[in-house]
C-alpha cells in the first residue's frame, strides 16, 4: 500500500485528523502542544483505494534550536519514506515562521504535498486559509478535523495521486519474508547467516540497521526475498526522530510481507515489546514465525529447549499454532529451520479448503458442541466456505450471527486448525445472516 505522512509543527491537529482518517482513536491528542510521544500507523480508505497512514506526532525539545532540527529530521523522513504528505497547519494562527521553514523543505520534493489547512470551522476561516498559498505549495485545502469538513474534496485529491502498488505486490508470487523484533536481537545478523555474505552492517550497538534491506535469496531453487527491518530504538539527543524511522521502516516490512519472523533474544527471553510486535503482526493478519536467537549463550542441559517452550507457550496462550525455533545466527546453528518453517507457514497462509470438506468437520464440531442460544433462540450454522486465502477467511451463514460469542468463535477455529493445519497463520471468521 501507498504510505502517506502528516506533517506539521506542534499542536495543528495532525493526530485528530490522523483518528480521521483511520476511524481509530489511537493517536493521543490534546490541546497542549506536543502530546503525541509515540509513533502511530493506520490505514485509510477512500473511494475504494487503501493506504497506510504515519502521524509524524508534535516534538518538543527544550530549545528553539533542538526544535528546528526536529521538525526537520521528521519532514526529511517523511519525504524519504512517504509517497504523498499532508502538511497540516493552523488557520486561526496563519502562517508562522515554523511552516515557512517546513514549505522551504517541502518545495524540494518531487513528491506531492497537500497543504491542509485544519481548523476551518466556518466559511470565514475558509476564506482564511488562502493566506497560506503564499507558501508556494499547489492547492490549499481548508478542513476541520475535528468535525470533518472538506475532508472530503482532499481525499479526492489525495488518492488520484498515490502510486497503485497493489497489483504490483499481487504479480510477485517471491515469498517475501519480513525478519522483524527489538534491537540487537541478531537481524541482521540473522540476514548475513542466511545469505552467507555480510549483507547487512552488525555491530552491538542497537538500532545500527536504519534502513530495510532487500535481499534476494535462491532456497533449493526457489527465489525468496528477506526483509532485514530496522530496530525499534537507539540512544540518541533525538531519540524519537530516530525510532520514528526505524519504526517506519518495520510498519511498512510488515504490511508487505508475507510471513514476519519474529526474533527474540534468549540471554532477556520473550518481553512486552516481542509480544507487541507479535500483535501488530497478527493484527495484519500475517504468517508468524517466532525465533529465540543468541541459544549458544544459554546454559542447558536436555530439558533446557523443551522447558523453554512450555514456558513461553504458557505466555502466549492464543498463539500455539506458531511455529517455534531456537537458533544462534552467529553460529549457524539451525539457521535453515528458521526458512523450513516460513516457507511452511506461506504456503499454510495460501492454502484453500474445499468447502464440503470444511463443513463435513464443521458439522460435526457444531453437533458435538452447538452455539449458546441467542435471546433464548437456537442459533444454527447452516454451513460455512472459505472465501478469501492469503490470508484464510472463513464465512459462517446462520440465523444469527450476532449470537456467536468470541468463546465459541475459537471453539470453532481451533477445530479447522485441528484438521487443516494453518500452522503460524492467523484464521479470520465471519459470521453472516443465512
Amino acid at each position: 500500500m501507498a504510505l502517506v505522512a502528516i506533517v506539521g509543527r506542534p499542536n495543528v491537529g495532525k493526530s485528530t485528523f490522523f483518528n480521521r482518517l483511520t476511524r481509530s482513536h489511537e493517536a493521543i491528542t490534546h490541546d497542549q502542544p506536543g502530546v503525541t510521544r509515540d509513533r502511530v500507523y493506520g490505514t485509510a480508505e477512500w473511494n475504494g483505494v487503501r493506504f497506510s497512514v504515519v502521524d509524524t506526532g508534535g516534538y518538543v525539545p527544550n530549545s528553539s534550536d533542538i526544535f528546528e532540527q526536529a521538525i526537520r529530521e521528521q519532514v526529511q523522513i517523511a519525504i524519504e519514506e512517504a509517497d504523498a504528505i499532508l502538511f497540516m497547519v493552523d488557520v486561526t494562527t496563519g502562517v508562522t515562521d515554523l511552516d515557512d521553514a517546513l514549505a522551504e523543505l517541502l518545495r524540494r520534493t518531487d513528491k506531492p504535498v497537500f497543504v491542509v489547512a485544519n481548523k476551518a470551522d466556518n466559511d470565514e476561516r475558509t476564506w482564511e486559509a488562502s493566506t497560506f498559498y503564499q507558501l508556494g505549495l499547489s492547492e490549499v485545502y481548508p478542513i476541520s478535523a475535528l468535525s470533518g469538513r472538506g475532508t472530503g474534496e482532499l481525499l479526492d485529491a489525495l488518492v488520484k495521486r498515490l502510486p497503485a502498488r497493489n497489483g504490483e505486490a499481487e504479480s510477485d508470487e517471491r515469498p517475501r519474508l519480513a525478519i522483524v523484533g527489538r534491537p540487537n536481537v541478531g537481524k541482521s545478523s540473522l540476514t548475513n547467516a542466511l545469505l552467507g555474505q555480510e549483507r547487512s552492517i552488525v555491530t552491538d550497538i542497537s538500532g545500527t540497521t536504519r534502513d530495510a534491506v532487500h535481499s534476494v535469496l535462491k532456497y533449493y531453487g526457489r527465489e525468496i526475498v528477506l526483509v532485514d527491518t530496522a530496530g525499534l530504538r537507539r540512544r540518541s539527543r533525538i531519540r524519537e526522530n530516530i525510532e520514528f524511522y526505524a519504526t517506519l521502516r518495520t510498519e511498512r516490512a510488515l504490511r508487505e510481507c508475507d510471513v514476519a519472523i519474529t526474533l527474540i533474544d534468549a540471554t532477556e527471553g520473550l518481553t512486552a515489546q516481542d509480544i507487541r510486535i507479535l500483535r501488530q503482526a497478527e493484527e495484519l493478519r500475517k504468517g508468524m514465525v517466532l525465533v529465540v536467537n543468541k541459544w549458544d549463550l544459554i546454559e542447558k542441559d536436555a530439558n533446557t529447549m523443551k522447558e523453554w517452550e512450555e514456558a513461553i507457550r504458557y505466555r502466549l496462550p492464543t498463539w500455539q499454532h506458531v511455529p517455534l525455533v531456537f537458533i544462534s545466527a552467529k553460529t549457524r546453528q539451525r539457521i535453515h529451520r528458521v526458512l523450513e518453517a516460513a516457507l511452511r507457514v506461506y504456503e499454510n497462509r495460501r492454502q484453500r479448503i474445499a468447502t464440503s470438506q470444511l463443513n463435513e468437520v464443521l458439522q460435526e464440531a457444531i453437533r458435538q458442541q452447538h452455539p449458546p442460544t441467542y435471546r433464548g433462540r437456537p442459533v444454527k450454522i447452516k454451513y460455512v466456505t472459505q472465501v478469501e486465502t492469503a490470508p484464510p477467511v472463513f464465512a459462517f451463514f446462520c440465523n444469527y450471527p450476532e449470537g456467536i460469542k468470541e468463546p465459541y468463535r475459537r471453539y470453532l477455529e481451533k477445530q479447522i486448525r485441528a484438521a487443516f493445519g494453518f500452522e503460524g497463520v492467523p484464521l479470520t471468521l465471519v459470521f453472516r445472516e443465512k
